[in-house]
């Protein structure tokens, strides 16, 4: 079963969702954003 992920990339933080074909969120998670 395929699954897709987005991020919402900015300064601060990063948001990342996954989800499968049907649009049901498998995992959501925030973490800090280090461009390092």
């Amino acid at each position: 079963m395929p699954s897709y992920a987005a991020l919402d990339v900015s300064q601060e933080t990063t948001a990342i969702c996954v989800v499968d074909e049907a649009g049901r969120i498998l995992a959501e998670k925030k973490v800090a954003t280090c461009p390092d």
